[in-house]
Protein backbone atom coordinates (compact mmCIF):
# COMPACT_ATOMS: atom_id res chain seq x y z
CA UNK A 1 0.00 0.00 0.00
CA UNK A 2 1.45 3.64 -0.57
CA UNK A 3 2.04 6.24 1.87
CA UNK A 4 -1.29 7.59 3.63
CA UNK A 5 -2.41 10.73 3.14
CA UNK A 6 -5.60 12.83 3.34
CA UNK A 7 -5.78 11.94 -0.18
CA UNK A 8 -6.23 8.27 -0.06
CA UNK A 9 -9.19 8.52 2.80
CA UNK A 10 -12.14 8.27 -0.45
CA UNK A 11 -10.32 4.68 -0.83
CA UNK A 12 -12.47 3.15 1.41
CA UNK A 13 -16.25 4.98 0.72
CA UNK A 14 -18.88 6.00 3.07
CA UNK A 15 -20.99 2.64 1.54
CA UNK A 16 -17.95 0.83 2.43
CA UNK A 17 -17.68 1.89 5.78
CA UNK A 18 -21.52 1.86 5.96
CA UNK A 19 -21.34 -2.06 5.34
CA UNK A 20 -19.01 -2.79 7.79
CA UNK A 21 -21.26 -0.66 10.76
CA UNK A 22 -24.14 -2.62 9.53
CA UNK A 23 -22.54 -5.83 9.92
CA UNK A 24 -21.04 -5.10 13.54
CA UNK A 25 -23.96 -4.21 14.63
CA UNK A 26 -25.64 -7.72 14.34
CA UNK A 27 -21.94 -9.62 15.94
CA UNK A 28 -21.12 -7.36 18.30
CA UNK A 29 -21.54 -9.86 21.55
CA UNK A 30 -18.80 -10.23 24.48
CA UNK A 31 -20.08 -7.00 25.94
CA UNK A 32 -17.43 -4.17 25.70
CA UNK A 33 -14.19 -5.92 26.18
CA UNK A 34 -15.23 -8.08 23.11
CA UNK A 35 -16.70 -5.67 21.05
CA UNK A 36 -13.69 -3.57 21.12
CA UNK A 37 -11.25 -6.74 20.44
CA UNK A 38 -13.51 -7.22 17.48
CA UNK A 39 -13.26 -3.53 16.01
CA UNK A 40 -9.11 -3.59 16.90
CA UNK A 41 -9.41 -6.82 15.07
CA UNK A 42 -10.99 -5.79 11.99
CA UNK A 43 -10.17 -2.01 11.92
CA UNK A 44 -6.57 -2.41 12.92
CA UNK A 45 -5.32 -5.52 12.00
CA UNK A 46 -7.13 -6.73 9.39
CA UNK A 47 -8.56 -3.58 7.01
CA UNK A 48 -5.86 -1.19 8.14
CA UNK A 49 -8.26 1.58 8.45
CA UNK A 50 -6.89 3.24 11.38
CA UNK A 51 -3.65 2.85 12.73
CA UNK A 52 -2.71 1.08 16.74
CA UNK A 53 -2.18 4.71 18.23
CA UNK A 54 -4.85 6.22 16.98
CA UNK A 55 -7.29 3.87 17.65
CA UNK A 56 -6.32 4.01 21.38
CA UNK A 57 -6.09 7.49 21.39
CA UNK A 58 -9.44 7.61 20.57
CA UNK A 59 -10.41 4.45 23.05
CA UNK A 60 -8.35 6.03 25.88
CA UNK A 61 -10.62 9.38 25.17
CA UNK A 62 -14.28 7.37 24.99
CA UNK A 63 -13.26 5.15 28.52
CA UNK A 64 -13.05 8.30 30.25
CA UNK A 65 -16.94 9.40 29.52
CA UNK A 66 -20.18 8.32 30.44
CA UNK A 67 -21.71 6.11 28.42
CA UNK A 68 -21.07 2.69 26.69
CA UNK A 69 -17.34 3.28 25.28
CA UNK A 70 -17.53 0.81 22.48
CA UNK A 71 -20.80 2.11 20.66
CA UNK A 72 -18.57 5.26 21.96
CA UNK A 73 -15.64 4.00 19.64
CA UNK A 74 -17.35 3.14 16.83
CA UNK A 75 -18.78 6.56 16.74
CA UNK A 76 -15.44 8.13 16.95
CA UNK A 77 -13.87 6.10 14.11
CA UNK A 78 -17.04 6.62 11.78
CA UNK A 79 -16.76 10.19 12.69
CA UNK A 80 -12.56 10.69 12.10
CA UNK A 81 -13.10 8.55 8.80
CA UNK A 82 -16.73 10.19 7.01
CA UNK A 83 -17.51 13.31 8.63
CA UNK A 84 -20.65 13.69 11.18
CA UNK A 85 -22.80 11.18 8.81
CA UNK A 86 -20.42 8.67 9.41
CA UNK A 87 -20.05 9.31 13.27
CA UNK A 88 -24.13 9.37 13.38
CA UNK A 89 -24.32 5.77 11.12
CA UNK A 90 -21.60 3.78 13.14
CA UNK A 91 -23.44 4.52 16.46
CA UNK A 92 -26.70 4.33 15.20
CA UNK A 93 -26.27 0.99 13.41
CA UNK A 94 -24.38 -0.28 16.62
CA UNK A 95 -27.57 0.21 18.54
CA UNK A 96 -30.33 -0.52 16.40
CA UNK A 97 -30.22 -4.30 15.80
CA UNK A 98 -30.33 -4.29 19.54
CA UNK A 99 -33.11 -1.83 19.89
CA UNK A 100 -35.46 -4.45 17.25
CA UNK A 101 -34.22 -7.65 18.73
CA UNK A 102 -34.83 -6.27 22.89
CA UNK A 103 -38.37 -4.95 21.77
CA UNK A 104 -39.39 -8.73 20.30
CA UNK A 105 -37.66 -10.50 22.83
CA UNK A 106 -39.00 -8.18 25.68
CA UNK A 107 -42.84 -8.50 24.38
CA UNK A 108 -42.49 -12.19 24.23
CA UNK A 109 -41.08 -12.51 27.71
CA UNK A 110 -43.75 -10.09 29.27
CA UNK A 111 -46.74 -11.52 27.16
CA UNK A 112 -45.54 -15.14 27.00
CA UNK A 113 -43.57 -15.58 30.51
CA UNK A 114 -45.82 -17.56 32.26
CA UNK A 115 -45.42 -20.25 29.84
CA UNK A 116 -43.58 -23.26 31.40
CA UNK A 117 -40.99 -23.67 28.69
CA UNK A 118 -40.42 -19.67 28.67
CA UNK A 119 -40.66 -19.66 32.67
CA UNK A 120 -37.73 -22.44 32.56
CA UNK A 121 -35.42 -20.84 30.64
CA UNK A 122 -35.41 -17.84 32.85
CA UNK A 123 -35.17 -20.29 36.05
CA UNK A 124 -31.71 -21.74 34.88
CA UNK A 125 -30.78 -18.03 33.50
CA UNK A 126 -31.11 -15.88 36.18
CA UNK A 127 -28.35 -18.13 38.44
CA UNK A 128 -26.28 -17.94 35.49
CA UNK A 129 -26.62 -14.13 35.66
CA UNK A 130 -25.33 -14.13 39.08
CA UNK A 131 -22.40 -15.58 38.11
CA UNK A 132 -21.50 -13.03 35.70
CA UNK A 133 -21.84 -10.11 37.75
CA UNK A 134 -19.34 -11.53 40.17
CA UNK A 135 -16.97 -11.93 36.79
CA UNK A 136 -17.64 -8.54 36.35
CA UNK A 137 -16.37 -6.90 39.77
CA UNK A 138 -13.53 -9.65 39.88
CA UNK A 139 -12.38 -8.39 36.56
CA UNK A 140 -12.82 -4.68 36.77
CA UNK A 141 -11.05 -5.10 40.33
CA UNK A 142 -8.46 -7.04 39.06
CA UNK A 143 -7.51 -4.12 36.39
CA UNK A 144 -8.44 -1.50 38.66
CA UNK A 145 -7.24 -1.59 42.02
CA UNK A 146 -3.80 -1.31 41.77
CA UNK A 147 -3.31 -0.42 45.61
CA UNK A 148 -4.31 0.12 48.88
CA UNK A 149 -6.13 3.43 48.49
CA UNK A 150 -7.92 2.10 45.50
CA UNK A 151 -8.96 -0.61 47.50
CA UNK A 152 -10.09 1.66 50.38
CA UNK A 153 -12.33 3.20 48.03
CA UNK A 154 -14.06 0.15 46.86
CA UNK A 155 -14.89 -1.24 50.40
CA UNK A 156 -16.28 2.35 51.30
CA UNK A 157 -18.41 2.66 48.01
CA UNK A 158 -19.87 -0.89 48.66
CA UNK A 159 -20.85 -0.12 52.21
CA UNK A 160 -21.73 3.22 51.33
CA UNK A 161 -24.30 1.93 48.86
CA UNK A 162 -25.03 -1.95 50.78
CA UNK A 163 -25.18 -0.39 54.40
CA UNK A 164 -26.26 3.22 54.03
CA UNK A 165 -28.08 2.93 50.86
CA UNK A 166 -26.62 6.08 49.64
CA UNK A 167 -27.60 7.08 46.11
CA UNK A 168 -25.31 5.79 42.95
CA UNK A 169 -24.55 9.61 42.10
CA UNK A 170 -22.98 10.95 44.90
CA UNK A 171 -20.78 7.63 44.95
CA UNK A 172 -19.81 8.66 41.63
CA UNK A 173 -19.12 12.54 42.88
CA UNK A 174 -17.10 11.33 45.66
CA UNK A 175 -15.14 9.17 44.03
CA UNK A 176 -14.80 11.69 41.15
CA UNK A 177 -13.22 14.37 43.74
CA UNK A 178 -10.85 11.71 45.40
CA UNK A 179 -9.60 10.95 42.17
CA UNK A 180 -9.00 14.87 41.33
CA UNK A 181 -7.51 15.82 44.69
CA UNK A 182 -5.45 12.56 44.71
CA UNK A 183 -4.32 13.33 40.83
CA UNK A 184 -2.74 16.68 42.01
CA UNK A 185 -1.26 15.38 44.87
CA UNK A 186 -0.07 11.40 45.13
CA UNK A 187 -0.65 11.06 41.17
CA UNK A 188 1.63 7.75 41.46
CA UNK A 189 -1.84 6.19 43.34
CA UNK A 190 -3.91 7.04 39.87
CA UNK A 191 -1.60 6.34 37.42
CA UNK A 192 -2.97 2.93 36.12
CA UNK A 193 -2.35 2.11 32.07
CA UNK A 194 -4.56 0.82 29.95
CA UNK A 195 -3.93 -2.23 28.22
CA UNK A 196 -6.95 -2.40 25.67
CA UNK A 197 -5.99 -3.39 21.86
CA UNK A 198 -2.45 -4.85 23.12
CA UNK A 199 -2.38 -7.98 19.98
CA UNK A 200 -0.02 -8.37 17.77
CA UNK A 201 1.93 -6.10 15.56
CA UNK A 202 0.46 -5.31 12.22
CA UNK A 203 2.23 -4.84 8.94
CA UNK A 204 2.10 -2.03 6.65
CA UNK A 205 0.23 1.31 7.14
CA UNK A 206 -3.20 2.17 7.57
CA UNK A 207 -5.42 4.33 5.74
CA UNK A 208 -5.27 7.21 9.37
CA UNK A 209 -1.53 6.09 10.26
CA UNK A 210 0.29 7.60 12.84
CA UNK A 211 1.17 10.69 10.87
CA UNK A 212 -1.72 11.36 9.02
CA UNK A 213 -2.43 14.85 9.11
CA UNK A 214 -6.01 15.24 11.00
CA UNK A 215 -8.38 15.74 8.64
CA UNK A 216 -10.11 19.54 7.82
CA UNK A 217 -13.46 18.16 9.58
CA UNK A 218 -11.58 17.10 12.66
CA UNK A 219 -10.22 20.46 13.64
CA UNK A 220 -11.03 22.51 16.29
CA UNK A 221 -12.93 25.61 16.17
CA UNK A 222 -15.34 27.58 18.30
CA UNK A 223 -17.95 27.38 15.98
CA UNK A 224 -18.54 24.02 15.50
CA UNK A 225 -18.67 23.46 18.94
CA UNK A 226 -21.22 25.74 19.61
CA UNK A 227 -23.36 24.37 16.63
CA UNK A 228 -22.64 20.89 18.07
CA UNK A 229 -23.51 21.36 21.32
CA UNK A 230 -26.88 23.73 20.33
CA UNK A 231 -28.22 20.62 17.95
CA UNK A 232 -27.78 18.00 20.90
CA UNK A 233 -29.36 20.61 23.57
CA UNK A 234 -32.35 20.77 20.97
CA UNK A 235 -32.36 17.28 19.94
CA UNK A 236 -32.91 16.19 23.88
CA UNK A 237 -35.08 19.64 24.47
CA UNK A 238 -37.94 19.59 22.51
CA UNK A 239 -38.88 16.06 22.94
CA UNK A 240 -38.76 16.17 26.36
CA UNK A 241 -40.79 19.98 26.18
CA UNK A 242 -43.34 18.04 24.02
CA UNK A 243 -43.51 15.00 26.70
CA UNK A 244 -44.17 17.93 29.45
CA UNK A 245 -46.42 19.55 27.32
CA UNK A 246 -48.68 16.35 25.73
CA UNK A 247 -48.90 14.23 29.02
CA UNK A 248 -47.40 15.88 31.88
CA UNK A 249 -43.92 15.96 33.91
CA UNK A 250 -44.95 13.27 35.88
CA UNK A 251 -46.45 11.21 33.37
CA UNK A 252 -44.78 7.78 32.91
CA UNK A 253 -43.09 8.90 29.47
CA UNK A 254 -41.62 12.17 30.57
CA UNK A 255 -40.40 10.24 33.90
CA UNK A 256 -38.68 8.05 31.78
CA UNK A 257 -37.05 10.54 29.51
CA UNK A 258 -35.22 12.30 32.45
CA UNK A 259 -33.96 9.40 34.27
CA UNK A 260 -32.35 7.67 31.48
CA UNK A 261 -31.11 11.12 30.73
CA UNK A 262 -29.56 11.41 34.29
CA UNK A 263 -28.41 7.54 33.73
CA UNK A 264 -26.97 8.21 30.89
CA UNK A 265 -24.16 10.77 32.07
CA UNK A 266 -23.43 8.33 35.32
CA UNK A 267 -22.61 5.17 33.11
CA UNK A 268 -18.87 5.61 34.54
CA UNK A 269 -17.29 2.46 34.07
CA UNK A 270 -19.84 0.75 32.25
CA UNK A 271 -23.06 -1.00 32.29
CA UNK A 272 -22.64 -2.66 35.43
CA UNK A 273 -21.37 0.40 37.31
CA UNK A 274 -24.97 2.33 36.26
CA UNK A 275 -27.18 -0.90 36.74
CA UNK A 276 -27.48 -0.10 40.29
CA UNK A 277 -28.85 3.68 40.02
CA UNK A 278 -31.18 2.12 37.33
CA UNK A 279 -32.46 -0.75 39.79
CA UNK A 280 -33.04 2.10 42.42
CA UNK A 281 -34.98 4.53 39.78
CA UNK A 282 -36.69 1.88 38.29
CA UNK A 283 -37.58 -0.45 40.87
CA UNK A 284 -37.60 1.40 44.05
CA UNK A 285 -38.70 4.99 42.80
CA UNK A 286 -41.09 3.99 40.00
CA UNK A 287 -41.92 0.50 39.88
CA UNK A 288 -41.51 0.19 36.25
CA UNK A 289 -40.00 -3.01 36.80
CA UNK A 290 -40.08 -6.02 39.70
CA UNK A 291 -36.61 -7.18 40.83
CA UNK A 292 -36.82 -10.32 38.79
CA UNK A 293 -37.82 -8.45 35.96
CA UNK A 294 -34.28 -6.51 36.42
CA UNK A 295 -32.35 -9.95 36.70
CA UNK A 296 -33.83 -11.18 33.56
CA UNK A 297 -33.97 -7.77 31.61
CA UNK A 298 -30.21 -8.38 32.46
CA UNK A 299 -30.18 -11.45 30.92
CA UNK A 300 -31.34 -10.40 27.62
CA UNK A 301 -28.50 -7.53 27.42
CA UNK A 302 -26.12 -10.62 27.78
CA UNK A 303 -27.48 -12.45 24.94
CA UNK A 304 -28.34 -10.42 22.35
CA UNK A 305 -25.88 -7.93 20.47
CA UNK A 306 -24.64 -4.62 21.33
CA UNK A 307 -24.25 -2.17 24.42
CA UNK A 308 -25.20 -3.77 27.49
CA UNK A 309 -27.02 -0.72 28.65
CA UNK A 310 -29.42 -1.56 26.73
CA UNK A 311 -31.02 -3.57 29.64
CA UNK A 312 -32.72 0.11 29.17
CA UNK A 313 -34.76 -0.83 26.85
CA UNK A 314 -35.72 -3.97 28.71
CA UNK A 315 -36.81 -1.74 31.86
CA UNK A 316 -38.35 0.61 29.09
CA UNK A 317 -40.90 -1.91 27.30
CA UNK A 318 -42.18 -3.52 30.36
CA UNK A 319 -42.29 -0.26 31.78
CA UNK A 320 -44.50 1.01 29.23
CA UNK A 321 -46.26 -2.35 28.64
CA UNK A 322 -47.21 -3.08 32.44
CA UNK A 323 -48.75 0.57 33.16
CA UNK A 324 -50.55 0.58 29.64
CA UNK A 325 -49.80 3.92 28.34
CA UNK A 326 -51.75 3.91 25.47
CA UNK A 327 -54.80 1.65 27.38
CA UNK A 328 -55.38 -2.33 27.32
CA UNK A 329 -55.83 -2.22 23.57
CA UNK A 330 -52.35 -0.78 22.86
CA UNK A 331 -50.18 -2.53 25.18
CA UNK A 332 -47.46 -3.79 22.67
CA UNK A 333 -47.25 0.09 21.01
CA UNK A 334 -47.00 1.38 24.75
CA UNK A 335 -44.29 -0.99 25.44
CA UNK A 336 -42.33 -0.06 21.89
CA UNK A 337 -42.64 3.61 22.35
CA UNK A 338 -40.80 3.40 25.83
CA UNK A 339 -38.27 1.84 24.74
CA UNK A 340 -37.36 3.92 21.66
CA UNK A 341 -38.25 7.08 23.60
CA UNK A 342 -35.02 5.41 26.28
CA UNK A 343 -32.90 4.23 23.40
CA UNK A 344 -33.03 8.13 22.16
CA UNK A 345 -32.34 9.70 25.70
CA UNK A 346 -30.01 6.99 26.92
CA UNK A 347 -27.80 7.21 23.98
CA UNK A 348 -27.71 10.76 22.90
CA UNK A 349 -25.29 12.18 25.04
CA UNK A 350 -22.77 9.63 23.68
CA UNK A 351 -23.38 11.47 20.01
CA UNK A 352 -22.54 14.99 21.46
CA UNK A 353 -19.31 13.57 23.90
CA UNK A 354 -18.25 12.28 20.60
CA UNK A 355 -18.77 15.04 17.62
CA UNK A 356 -17.84 17.86 19.67
CA UNK A 357 -15.27 16.39 21.72
CA UNK A 358 -13.45 14.54 19.30
CA UNK A 359 -12.21 17.26 17.42
CA UNK A 360 -10.51 18.75 20.40
CA UNK A 361 -8.67 14.85 21.45
CA UNK A 362 -7.93 15.02 17.68
CA UNK A 363 -6.38 18.55 17.45
CA UNK A 364 -4.41 18.14 20.44
CA UNK A 365 -3.34 14.45 20.63
CA UNK A 366 -1.79 15.26 24.00
CA UNK A 367 -2.48 12.76 27.13
CA UNK A 368 -5.62 13.26 28.92
CA UNK A 369 -6.39 14.92 32.10
CA UNK A 370 -9.07 12.97 33.72
CA UNK A 371 -7.65 9.54 34.40
CA UNK A 372 -7.30 10.24 38.45
CA UNK A 373 -11.03 10.62 38.55
CA UNK A 374 -11.65 7.80 36.24
CA UNK A 375 -9.40 5.56 37.87
CA UNK A 376 -11.14 6.54 41.49
CA UNK A 377 -14.45 5.87 40.01
CA UNK A 378 -13.57 3.13 38.42
CA UNK A 379 -12.41 1.12 42.12
CA UNK A 380 -15.89 2.52 43.25
CA UNK A 381 -17.85 0.73 40.54
CA UNK A 382 -16.02 -2.23 41.90
CA UNK A 383 -18.08 -1.63 44.85
CA UNK A 384 -21.13 -1.22 43.80
CA UNK A 385 -20.84 -4.06 41.14
CA UNK A 386 -20.25 -6.34 44.50
CA UNK A 387 -23.24 -5.01 46.01
CA UNK A 388 -25.50 -5.66 42.76
CA UNK A 389 -24.33 -9.52 42.53
CA UNK A 390 -25.61 -9.94 46.33
CA UNK A 391 -28.57 -8.34 45.22
CA UNK A 392 -29.04 -10.55 42.56
CA UNK A 393 -27.84 -13.41 44.72
CA UNK A 394 -30.55 -13.41 47.18
CA UNK A 395 -33.15 -12.85 44.75
CA UNK A 396 -32.33 -16.19 42.98
CA UNK A 397 -31.65 -18.03 46.06
CA UNK A 398 -34.20 -16.92 48.08
CA UNK A 399 -37.20 -16.28 45.74
CA UNK A 400 -39.44 -16.13 48.27
CA UNK A 401 -37.02 -14.30 50.72
CA UNK A 402 -35.09 -15.22 53.81
CA UNK A 403 -38.77 -17.00 55.23
CA UNK A 404 -38.73 -19.46 51.98
CA UNK A 405 -36.91 -22.25 51.35
CA UNK A 406 -33.46 -22.06 49.70
CA UNK A 407 -33.21 -22.71 46.00
CA UNK A 408 -30.70 -25.62 45.56
CA UNK A 409 -31.00 -26.43 41.81
CA UNK A 410 -30.33 -21.75 41.20
CA UNK A 411 -27.65 -22.72 43.20
CA UNK A 412 -25.86 -25.58 41.85
CA UNK A 413 -26.73 -23.63 38.52
CA UNK A 414 -24.85 -20.41 39.63
CA UNK A 415 -21.43 -22.50 41.45
CA UNK A 416 -21.63 -24.38 37.77
CA UNK A 417 -21.83 -21.00 36.17
CA UNK A 418 -19.53 -19.48 37.81
CA UNK A 419 -16.66 -22.79 37.45
CA UNK A 420 -17.21 -22.23 33.93
CA UNK A 421 -16.29 -18.69 33.72
CA UNK A 422 -13.46 -18.75 36.13
CA UNK A 423 -11.75 -21.93 35.97
CA UNK A 424 -12.90 -22.59 32.26
CA UNK A 425 -13.13 -18.71 30.85
CA UNK A 426 -16.03 -20.12 28.52
CA UNK A 427 -18.04 -17.51 26.94
CA UNK A 428 -20.95 -15.64 28.39
CA UNK A 429 -23.44 -16.65 25.81
CA UNK A 430 -22.90 -20.30 25.91
CA UNK A 431 -23.06 -20.31 29.75
CA UNK A 432 -25.78 -18.63 29.64
CA UNK A 433 -27.18 -21.04 26.86
CA UNK A 434 -26.67 -23.99 28.49
CA UNK A 435 -27.76 -22.90 31.89
CA UNK A 436 -31.12 -21.81 30.00
CA UNK A 437 -31.66 -25.43 28.90
CA UNK A 438 -31.17 -26.74 32.34
CA UNK A 439 -33.75 -24.83 33.37
CA UNK A 440 -35.98 -25.92 30.96
CA UNK A 441 -35.42 -28.93 31.54
CA UNK A 442 -35.70 -28.79 35.43
CA UNK A 443 -39.13 -26.84 35.16
CA UNK A 444 -39.98 -29.52 32.46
Amino acid sequence: MNTVSNDLAPTVSFWQALGFWFKLGFVSFGGPAGQIALMHEELVVRRRWISEKRFLHALNYCMVLPGPEAQQLATYIGWLMHKTRGGIIAGALFVLPSLFLLIALSYVYIAFGEIPLVAGLFYGIKPAVTAIVVQAAHRIGSRALKNNLLWVIAAASFVAIFGLDAPFPLIVLSAALIGFLGGRYKPELFRVGSNHGQTKHRDGQALIDDNTPTPAHALFNWTRLFQVLGAGALLWALPMAYLSWRFGWDHTLTQMGWFFTKAALLTFGGAYAVLPYVYQGAVDTFGWVTPTQMIDGLALGETTPGPLIMVVTFVAFIGGYVKALFGAESLFLAGTVAACLVTWFTFLPSFIFILAGGPLVETTHNDLKFTAPLTAITAAVVGVILNLALFFGYHVLWPKGLQGLFDWPSALIAVAAGVALFKYKRNVIHVIAVSGLIGMLLKL
